[in-house]
């Protein structure tokens, strides 16, 4: 898709982790949301939408796209995320853009520390994370890894690889025990915020990422949702 080279007016979803990120940008105006995600997301995430547009006194049809994190992550942040995306998007009559949630982290953890060579570790649950690599380049990242599911052990041999590149996401304080981290930059607190959404939408907009609404899909990586209680008691079993 080709759009207008006008500054857009953008509405960005991230329900990946436990904490709710959403942020609108239209020209100079900027607003941002942050508050609890996961099981209370379906609930509150619509009115907190509705909330954002009162504030910059704007309706759905102002918006030129809806930008949403599409994990990986939590498989309910995800589909909601997704689906509010999509509806609204279909009722505004505009694009959606799909963004990697652990790119969003990355691009948090550029602004926030201004680092450019980054390994994004984000807690998976059940003893594993979701990890890519990314470089940014001076204009845009490149991904260098691509999201995936790992065992720490196996997350061990790619950072003893690649000693200099900072390490950063949640799964540094779910898992810090369980992982090689060297001596490299940490930064457990990076997250998936709004702004870093913000600025990725904004870039991808630019380049013509925008997808209709239809084609929007989230990014699971993992195909298990949950454990059974025999690997539920081998993980506890490992931890201790």
């Amino acid at each position: 898709m080709s759009f207008p080279a006008r500054d857009p007016c953008l509405l960005v979803i991230e329900t990946a982790t436990e904490t709710m990120h959403l942020g609108l940008r239209c020209g100079s105006q900027v607003h941002v949301f942050t508050g609890p995600g996961s099981a209370h997301t379906s609930a509150t995430l619509l009115p907190a939408v509705r909330r954002l547009l009162d504030e910059a006194g704007l309706a759905p049809r102002d918006l030129d796209a809806i930008a949403f994190g599409r994990g990986p992550g939590a498989f309910t942040g995800l589909r909601t995320a997704c689906s509010v995306a999509q509806g609204l998007a279909l009722g505004a009559g505009c694009p959606v853009i799909p963004v990697d949630t652990l790119l969003v982290v990355a691009e948090d953890a550029r602004r926030t520390h201004g680092h450019t060579e980054v390994w994004v570790a984000q807690d998976a649950r059940m003893g594993q994370l979701y990890a890519a690599r990314y470089r940014h380049g001076g204009e845009r990242w490149q991904t260098l890894a691509a999201p995936a599911l790992h065992e720490p052990e196996a997350f061990n041999t790619l950072l003893r690889a690649d000693p200099q590149a900072a390490l950063v996401g949640n799964a540094l304080a779910a898992l810090g025990a369980r992982l090689d981290t060297g001596a490299r930059p940490l930064h457990p607190e990076a997250a998936p915020s709004a702004h870093a959404l913000l600025a990725l939408a904004l870039a991808a907009w630019q380049r013509g990422e925008a997808v209709d609404a239809a084609l929007a899909l989230p990014l699971y990586v993992r195909d298990k949702v949950a454990q059974t209680t025999a690997e539920r008691d081998a993980v506890r079993s490992a931890l201790t």
